[in-house]
Order: structure tokens, then C-alpha cells, then sequence
């Protein structure tokens, strides 16, 4: 039996290893959660959810820096220390944030090999990097781990071009694609509780317009973004105006001021339009999952839902410029749609008016994963 241990922090990362930890758990191998504190009302529900629950979840301390949580020297020991009492035998880390750095390093110290999962995410935007999320982080990170688990092409060729050696570089899909396939299929089974894992105002919403077709929209800030926001609220209006069975869902964070600023917006709607709206909190993952599985169309601002989007074969529009998401588009599964209310519309309506375009868009295989990642992973793990 082989003791892998996951220093994992941020939602995303619980998500790809749940898929994993059910992978090894299942094969009669131990996989420890080391949560690094990020988000922990959110994370504790998805912990939960994935039957995991953490060996250690360390307090995220915002006062002891400025980007949040313990000083990397400081989680580097504490990861350590986990390592020896662990006795684990490979440090699994993801991405490239301070946990999976932090991990690679105790590691390191503790001359464990270090498997890296989501390995070779490259950012071409400078502005997107913060200081949890560094290129420095990455060169470290490459530099120490054993095996390189990359989720694509790109990915693969990245580490390559950067002089990872062939036989360290391994591309196996993105594990995130398992755990979104999982999760509808657990919510599909007979005797799941499916429309439990929805907030009840969604659930009533859904039920009072069950012939309708379903625009997920995942806008959350008025940073950076400020009157793009703003533009998609109206496009969402106009939409509402002229698809009279379209219906509406839109998760915001608990921003005081976007959420005043979109109503204004909304008390604009006829009273039929802002019927066909519905403005949630954010949803846990679950959730999420059960939206896009139901939903016909998603308009995203950020890169966040645009893989499990296209897992569950739902078309994407992309409300912002950039180079994010970049996969998804050249694969066909999603679209430039801009920040402009009318080209929004415009591309919108072309989607739910076209059937031969909508259905080119709905990809028959996800450019991310198939659902057998966590399994190549398992399996290139103990050869």
C-alpha cells in the first residue's frame, strides 16, 4: 500500500483531487488531505461531498500576510512535519499556487518524490498572476517534482519546451473533467437527492419554468471589468425581451455593490423579463453541476465553469478579450463574444436560433479529459 499525501488549498484543487482520491482509495492505496486553510466554509461542504476528509486543515490566518495565510517558509515545515508523521511515501500537489509550492518543497526536504497534477499551465496575461499564483512558483515546482501530469497538448509541449525530460512529462487529461462526469452521474442515480443539491429559491425557480431554455450566466465583479458587467446585464435584459422561453440564472458573490448595481439594471425589465431571472449566491459544486447539466447555453466572464461546461457538452460564450480559455475555442466548443451588449446578443441569439451551429458547438469529446485521467495517473503512479 502506497501513502500519498495532497497539499491542497482553493476549491479547484479539491475538486481535480477528489477524482484521484477516489481513484487510489479504491485500488487499496491511502491518499491524505493537507488542506492549507483557502476558503474554508466552501471547501469544508466539498470535503464533505467527496468523502474527504482532511489529516490536517490548517487555520487561514489573513492578518499574517497580505495575500492570506501562514508564510511559505512556515507552511513549508508544517507540510514537512506532515510528511514524517505521515510516513507518506509521494507528495501530490497541483497547479501552481503556495500550497503545491510549499508541498514540492517539504518534499524536497524530506526527499519524497513530488507528483505535480495540472503541470505546464501557462498564463500569457501578466495581469492574471497574483501573488498566490507565480511564474516562479512554476520553475520551483518544475524543477522538483518526479512526475508531470499535463491535462493537454499545449500543456505537454509547455513542459517539454522548458526542458522537462520526456520520459517526467505524461499527458493525461485534466481530472477536473472526472469529478464534473462523476458528480452528474451521482446526482443522476436513483435515490440521490438531485434537486436537493440546489439552493431552494433556484429550485422553485427551475420548477416554475420547466419548458424553458436556460442561459447560465457566471459574471461576478464590476472589477476589473467595471461597464462590461454592466453591458452584460443589458444584453440579459434584451435576450429576456426577445426569446420569451429563455430564462435566466446568475450566481454573484455577496458584493453589496455589483448586486445593487445589477438590480437597478434588472427594475428596468418588463415584469415578464425580470420573472425569467434569477439571481443566486454562489453555488457549491454540486450545484453548479446540476445547472449546467440542465442548462442550453453558458456566458462566463472568467475561465471558471468553461471546463465542466464542456464535459457536459454545453456551448460557452466568452464575455471578455483575452487569450483565456483559448482551448476551448479552438476546439469549437466555445465562442468570442466580447464585452458590447449588442454582439453579445447578437451571438447569443445566433446560438439558440441556429440549430446546426448549436450543436456543432456541443463537443462530442471534451478537449480537457474524458474521465479516465485519475486512472492514467493510478496507473503511471505505481508502475
Amino acid at each position: 500500500m502506497t501513502t500519498y499525501l495532497a497539499c491542497i488549498g482553493s476549491r479547484s484543487e479539491i475538486i481535480g483531487m477528489a477524482a484521484l482520491h477516489r481513484v487510489l482509495q479504491a485500488r487499496g492505496d491511502r491518499m491524505l488531505v493537507l488542506h492549507t486553510g483557502q476558503h474554508q466554509a466552501m471547501t469544508d461542504l466539498l470535503f464533505r461531498f467527496f468523502g474527504m476528509d482532511p489529516y490536517l486543515q490548517m487555520p487561514w490566518q489573513r492578518e499574517t500576510t497580505r495575500r492570506g495565510g501562514l508564510p511559505t517558509s512556515e507552511l513549508v515545515n508544517i507540510v514537512g512535519r506532515v510528511i514524517g508523521q505521515s510516513k507518506a511515501d509521494v507528495v501530490l500537489v497541483q497547479g501552481d499556487n503556495r500550497s503545491a509550492l510549499a508541498g514540492a518543497l517539504a518534499a524536497e526536504q524530506y526527499e519524497r518524490p513530488v507528483a505535480h497534477v495540472e503541470a505546464g499551465l501557462r498564463g500569457t496575461d501578466p495581469e492574471s498572476y497574483s501573488e498566490e499564483h507565480q511564474r516562479p512558483n512554476q520553475a520551483v515546482i518544475d524543477g522538483l517534482a518526479r512526475w508531470h501530469f499535463a491535462t493537454t497538448e499545449p500543456t505537454r509541449d509547455q513542459l517539454l519546451q522548458d526542458g522537462i525530460p520526456r520520459h517526467r512529462v505524461h499527458m493525461v487529461g485534466n481530472p477536473v473533467i472526472d469529478t464534473a462526469l462523476w458528480v452528474r452521474q451521482h446526482l443522476a442515480c436513483p435515490g440521490s437527492d438531485a434537486a436537493g443539491a440546489l439552493p431552494l429559491p433556484l429550485r422553485q425557480f427551475l420548477r416554475a419554468h420547466p419548458a424553458t431554455r436556460l442561459l447560465l450566466v457566471t459574471a461576478e465583479s464590476l472589477d476589473p471589468w467595471g461597464q462590461p458587467i454592466r453591458n452584460i446585464a443589458d444584453a440579459v435584459g434584451q435576450l429576456l425581451f426577445q426569446q420569451p422561453d429563455l430564462i435566466v440564472v446568475w450566481p454573484l458573490e455577496a458584493d453589496a455593490a455589483v448586486r445593487a448595481e445589477l438590480e437597478r439594471r434588472f427594475e428596468g425589465f418588463s415584469p415578464g423579463c425580470r420573472q425569467r431571472i434569477c439571481v443566486t449566491d454562489p453555488l457549491d459544486y454540486p450545484a453548479l453541476i446540476s445547472v449546467l447539466a440542465q442548462c442550453h447555453i453558458t456566458l462566463t466572464t472568467s475561465g471558471g465553469s468553461q471546463r465542466e461546461a464542456s464535459a457536459l457538452a454545453r456551448p460557452v460564450l466568452i464575455a471578455r478579450d483575452g487569450a483565456e480559455g483559448e482551448e476551448l475555442v479552438q476546439a469549437g466548443g466555445a465562442r468570442w463574444v466580447g464585452t458590447q451588449t449588442e454582439r453579445i446578443v447578437d451571438e447569443t441569439v445566433r446560438l439558440l436560433t441556429q440549430y446546426t451551429l448549436y450543436r456543432a458547438m456541443q463537443l462530442s469529446a471534451c478537449p480537457f479529459g474524458d474521465g479516465q485521467s485519475a486512472a492514467r495517473i493510478a496507473d503511471i503512479l505505481s508502475a
